[in-house]
């Protein structure tokens, strides 16, 4: 296994502050254990109270941890889960952070990917995710190009930036790891898409060609287009059901609570363009099919389709 020291050390010191005496939990699935063990170890050194729980890997994204182990989050000053399938959008989750607890989720994470995109410049990183936002927030509509053959156009219109910047020092906070990237949810875009990753599903030998219109995905050809999910193409989410981040979610409706593309608990319904961000990173200028890590490198975009999360280059 790599070395993880520094790693560790950015996980649990810049981008969650872990604090002598706080009670912080990893959850784990076989897969990810020696990742876990690393961070339970990181974080004793800094003189917290750190617990790790195994679990056996979750059937799908988006599945609860089994529930002594929720339990133990919402009771949690601070929670890791590097993990196998996502614990991001779970109501787990969602309990925990408005317990308090601060939550970096790491789907997908391995050992390799850890000690390779978490030991960036942070404050370049920071900066660049910031005045991404910015320049979101400014704009009236993003125009995307790449010479894959992307020609894709999204209405911005009094829609707010946001920074994926690794910042989960505060109470209740909650983001994914690695980070890095401004982000914004559109009011609606048209196009076509060229995509080379594709989450779930991973890279796209052929590309992907993903067509939009009026905000939502008509067509997927190609690649793995073809097998991007379809059967809950119009169905809205379960009430309760965990997936709207606190204070962000009104911010991703393009038609506030009553748009018709939002199920009861504020999940979109499924083959929406749902959010634009470009990756602020310069450390990384490739995707491997892995989605929390495909959409950080610098310039990286059109990506974070739901359910289709998608990066061109």
């Amino acid at each position: 296994m790599p070395e993880l020291g520094p790693a560790v050390d950015t996980v649990l010191q810049r981008c969650l502050r872990v604090r002598e005496g706080e009670d912080l939990l990893v959850i784990v699935d076989p897969a990810t254990r020696e990742i876990g063990v690393a961070l339970r170890d990181g974080a004793r050194g800094l003189g917290a109270d750190a617990v790790l729980a195994e679990m056996d890997e979750r059937a799908t994204d988006g599945t609860d941890p089994p529930p002594p182990i929720a339990a133990a989050m919402r009771e949690s000053s601070v929670v890791i889960a590097p993990t196998s399938r996502s614990l991001s959008h779970t109501p787990a989750r969602k309990r925990a952070c408005e317990a308090g607890a601060r939550v970096a989720t790491m789907p997908g994470v391995t050992a390799d990917m850890l000690a390779r995109v978490m030991v960036v410049d942070f404050a370049q990183m920071a900066a660049r995710s910031r005045a991404v936002a910015e320049l979101l927030t400014q704009a009236d509509r993003a125009h995307v190009t790449c010479p894959r053959g992307t020609d894709f156009e999204l209405e911005l219109t009094g829609r707010e930036g946001i920074a994926d910047d690794g910042d989960l020092a505060a109470p209740g906070a909650f983001g994914n790891l690695p980070c890095g990237e401004g982000f914004i949810a559109p009011i609606g875009g048209a196009g076509r898409i060229v995509a080379s990753s594709l989450a779930p599903l991973g890279l796209s030998d052929p590309p992907a060609i993903l067509t939009v219109q009026a905000g939502r995905i008509v067509s997927s050809e190609a690649g793995l287009g073809p097998a991007s999910p379809r059967g809950a193409g119009d169905e809205p989410g379960r009430a309760g059901c965990g997936h709207e981040r606190p204070g962000q979610a009104d911010r991703e409706r393009p038609g506030g609570r009553e748009d018709p593309g939002y199920g009861a608990c504020g999940v979109r319904r499924q083959r929406w363009v749902r959010r634009h961000g470009l990756g602020a990173d310069p450390s990384r200028c490739r995707g491997d099919g892995c989605q929390p890590r495909d959409r950080r490198p610098a310039g990286a975009g059109p990506r974070a389709l739901r359910p289709l999360k998608a990066s061109t280059r």
